[in-house]
Formats: C-alpha cells, sequence, structure tokens
C-alpha cells in the first residue's frame, strides 16, 4: 500500500489513527490528459506583422468527483491564451486528470483532500506539459509559476458562501 495522505486544509499529513481507528489509505491509480487542444490560428499574420509582445492570459480551475465507492477524479482545468493586435497568437486547454483510491478518510476531509491535495501533486504534470506544447507549437515556452490549490480552494468556499447569503430577488 502507498504512503497515506489527508487534506487537513491544505496540510497533507493524515491525522493520527486512535484506537479502533484505520488509518486513511490513498494510491494514485492512474493519470492522463482528459482533454487537450492547441491553435494557433494567426501565425501566419506573426511572421508578417513583426514581432509584439503578447497578451497573456491563463486561468486555473480544478474539480472532482466521484467515481465508485473508494476512487476519485481529481482535474486540473487550464486555459491560456496569448493575444496581441492581430489576432489570436495561440490558445491552450488542457484537462489534465487523476484517479486516486481513498480509503477511511472522513467525509469532511475528502473535498479539500480533491481539491488541494490532489491537484497538488498532478500540478507538476500539467506544468511540464504546457511547457512542452508552446515550446513544440512554436512560440517560447510557457513556464507556470506553482500554484497554491489551497487559496484557490478558500477562495472558492468564500464565493460559495457569498453567493448562499445574497438574498433572493
Amino acid at each position: 500500500m502507498a504512503e497515506s495522505k489527508a487534506g487537513n486544509g491544505g496540510n497533507a499529513t493524515p491525522p493520527p489513527a486512535g484506537p479502533g481507528e484505520q488509518q486513511v489509505q490513498v494510491r494514485v491509480l492512474a493519470q492522463y490528459i482528459k482533454d487537450l487542444s492547441f491553435e494557433s490560428p494567426n501565425v501566419h499574420k506573426l511572421f508578417e506583422g513583426g514581432a509584439e509582445a503578447p497578451n497573456l492570459r491563463v486561468e486555473v480551475n480544478v474539480g472532482a468527483s466521484k467515481v465508485s465507492n473508494t476512487s476519485f477524479e481529481s482535474v486540473i482545468n487550464f486555459k491560456a491564451e496569448a493575444t496581441n493586435k492581430l489576432g489570436t497568437i495561440y490558445d491552450l486547454e488542457l484537462a489534465y486528470a487523476g484517479m486516486f483510491q481513498v480509503e477511511n478518510l472522513p467525509e469532511p476531509a475528502m473535498e479539500p483532500f480533491l481539491l488541494i491535495d490532489c491537484p497538488t501533486l498532478l500540478f507538476p504534470f500539467v506544468r511540464r506539459l504546457v511547457s512542452d506544447l508552446t515550446r513544440e507549437g512554436g512560440f517560447p515556452p510557457l513556464l507556470l509559476d506553482p500554484i497554491n490549490f489551497a487559496n484557490l480552494f478558500a477562495k472558492r468556499q468564500q464565493e460559495r458562501a457569498q453567493g448562499q447569503a445574497k438574498p433572493a430577488g
């Protein structure tokens, strides 16, 4: 069995197992590209129009779903769009997923684990793919800074709480 990790507010260490409690077990069953698209629709204009610095927009979202009783999928959805006055330079969309077997993790810890710890494990692979894809697409490699998935989770929770607090009108 693999070393266990649990999502305790972004802390990747499991709570100590007390008497009679079973230890949390986590295994990475698979990692895979779920969806991928790379387009460079105006590359011919770039050669004709000169080299203007591109505007880069990057978007990262995470999601998770239950696959079976003990199996869960965690997905990083990544989008990068580089544009300039001539139009879209490139548009990259990547959904990179991992399948995780999780046993004995308390229900309140499951969502943080799937949306913080699992994406943290997957992110180095996303970073490498993004760099390779942009380079192979004929552009300088896009090197991503590390992402704090705990902050993304906290922001999502805050937005969810604000959305529930708004009166219906």
